[in-house]
């Protein structure tokens, strides 16, 4: 069965003091968490990654991982495609603001791929380490669901204590599960920090095993129309505003209030790593590297994968 892992890699990374922080070294040969993202997706079973990168970034990217993906991909049969989200590509009758400098956030990320996607997919940030436990999760659930009228959707749900960073406040969504696992409201919470045994944003105190999403997402086929849909609803509310962002967990809220949807928690005990700041770099550095001690990866990160598959290196 076909299935495609989706990389969010457009986000400018304004946080981060400067450059691309997708394409910040954290392995001990220079890998990107990209790279461990991959890995670990082909490993679970996915056979499909598409890159959503912004077009000028593109020289920077295949430099730092795209031509290295692309010997990966091709030895182990794995298709590999492209996509750039741009802040102009709008539907018909929709203009950017001048003003605008971003493009229209997750959602729209998503959608710039409604000419490649064409099975079930994950979608994934390309600068949050998962683990692979989460991957797993999400393909053996996107293999034994299929589409409907009411869109069956999953999430990796995520430890909220597991996904904060030392460098300063995230931005996670913080999820309501009912009695059977599934969501009944997400919230986009910001300046989440730990605070002694709990996290704190602003005068709101969650426990730290509150699940969150962590924009780690299992789709059916169908999603790209209801997001073609839900993009061009929002654009008439917001298109003239400059900083507007058309966000995933945002439109999955109003999907389960329009009772559109339906979406599973797939609770993963696995540690977030990802590199929101500058300072978070050396702490993933050495995460990556008490892993590959551990075993959990070899030094020539997709070794393992060739010889499952009988492939010579």
């Amino acid at each position: 069965m076909k299935t495609a892992l989706v990389v969010m890699a457009a986000g400018i990374g304004s946080r981060f003091g400067g450059g691309i922080k997708q394409l910040t070294p954290i392995g001990l040969n220079g890998e990107l968490i990209i790279d461990y993202s991959i890995h670990d997706a082909i490993a679970a079973g996915f056979n499909k990654i598409v890159l959503i990168i912004r077009e000028d970034i593109r020289q920077d990217f295949d430099e730092a991982i795209g031509r290295r993906i692309l010997k990966v991909t091709d030895r182990l049969g794995v298709e590999l495609a492209y996509v750039y989200q741009d802040k102009n590509d709008l539907p018909a009758g929709f203009t950017c603001p001048a003003e605008r400098v971003k493009p229209w956030g997750t959602g729209h990320a998503v959608l710039s791929c409604r000419d490649v996607i064409d099975e079930p997919f994950c979608v994934i940030n390309a600068d949050d380490y998962y683990g692979k436990k989460a991957y797993r999760l999400v393909h053996n659930w996107l293999t034994a669901h299929e589409d409907g009228p009411v869109r069956p959707c999953a999430l990796a749900g995520f430890e909220l204590g597991r996904t904060l960073s030392e460098g300063g406040g995230v931005t996670r969504g913080i999820c309501a599960v009912g009695p059977d696992g599934r969501v009944t409201r997400i919230e986009e919470t910001r300046d989440l920090v730990r605070d002694g045994d709990a996290a704190r944003s602003g005068e709101r105190v969650f426990p730290l095993e509150t699940p969150v999403s962590m924009n780690m997402w299992g789709f059916q086929k169908s999603f790209i129309g209801d997001l073609k849909t839900g993009f061009e609803a929002f654009l008439k509310l917001h298109a003239q505003e400059p900083k507007a962002e058309f966000l995933l967990p945002t439109f999955m809220q109003e999907m389960l209030e329009a009772g559109r949807a339906t979406v599973d928690v797939l609770p993963t005990d696995d540690q977030w790593f990802g590199v929101t700041y500058a300072s978070d770099r050396e702490a993933v550095i050495e995460s990556m590297r008490g892993l590959t001690a551990a075993g959990a990866y070899r030094e020539d990160l997709f070794g393992d994968l060739f010889e499952t598959r009988g492939i010579k290196q």
